[in-house]
């Protein structure tokens, strides 16, 4: 009976949690106008493809989401190599300051994000960065929480097979890339994760600095089909769909590879 009363709350909660993601689906498939019909529509309509027509004649999807998809990618490059070298440092490198520095890394992850937005616009019209790609991506590489989470996971590495690998020959970029990284990957696929759905997912920023229409992420696009006098219900329901299907992608893959670290973890030997 625990067993069963266990299964139902999980099922209870799975349903609720479906709703809106059904929902979304639904409304995507339907003209705007039945939507708010009485009773609303709650199977799938034929209007999926007339919806995508005005959607990518609206917003042009198709190179919307190619971008948001580029630039989402390099950023969780650079940010996630940028993580893990200042996160290993801080970890394994004795210099004076460390923990200041640490401080320092800490103390930024207090501070809203819209108290940076007017000096960080400032300095990107400075250098000529406005409506750049390089404006949404460089400036948030240095990811404090990344950072944190990667000098966390360095902590338990042992010291012994560094000086192991130097004795063999090994320089620093090399003990790091070939043995320190492989170690560490449940911690860096959820890095991955974490990093790709905040710049996929990243509204303010782009919302700012992005002036013409062919470099708009998703968004940002989105948010275009919201007029004074008229909100394209099904477009947006549509646009949101697609705009979830990458992050699910993302999260499947990345998923197995931190199920598979951790009980590659679990082997000692």
């Amino acid at each position: 009976m625990k067993r069963l009363l266990v299964w139902l709350v999980a099922a209870a909660g799975a349903l609720v949690s479906v709703i809106p993601f059904y929902w979304m689906v639904v409304a995507a498939t339907h003209d705007g106008g039945e939507l708010f019909a009485s009773p609303p529509p709650f199977l799938p309509g034929d209007d999926l493809m007339a919806n995508l027509r005005s959607l990518e004649e609206s917003v042009h999807f198709a190179r919307v989401m190619a971008t948001s998809l580029w630039t989402a990618l390099v950023y969780t490059l650079l940010s996630g190599l940028v993580s893990a070298m200042c996160g290993y440092g801080l970890a394994k490198y004795r210099f004076k300051g460390r923990g200041l520095l640490l401080g320092v890394v800490l103390a930024t992850m207090m501070i809203p994000f819209q108290v940076l937005l007017v000096p960080l616009f400032q300095m990107m019209a400075s250098v000529g960065w406005v409506d750049t790609y390089q404006s949404i991506i460089i400036p948030f590489l240095a990811n404090s929480f990344g950072i944190f989470l990667m000098r966390q996971a360095f902590l338990g590495f042992p010291d012994e097979l560094l000086e192991s690998g130097r004795l063999d020959g090994a320089g620093d970029l090399r003990i790091f890339y070939r043995i320190v990284l492989p170690c560490v990957r449940p911690q860096l696929g959820a890095l991955v994760i974490f990093t790709f759905m905040s710049q996929w997912n990243a509204f303010i920023w782009p919302l700012l600095m992005l002036n013409s229409a062919e470099r708009y992420t998703v968004p940002v696009a989105l948010n275009h089909l919201i007029g004074l006098s008229h909100v394209d219900y099904a477009g947006l329901m549509l646009g949101a769909f697609l705009a979830t299907l990458p992050l699910m992608l993302i999260f499947l893959l990345f998923q197995r590879q931190f199920v598979a670290g951790l009980l590659g973890g679990a082997v000692k030997g």
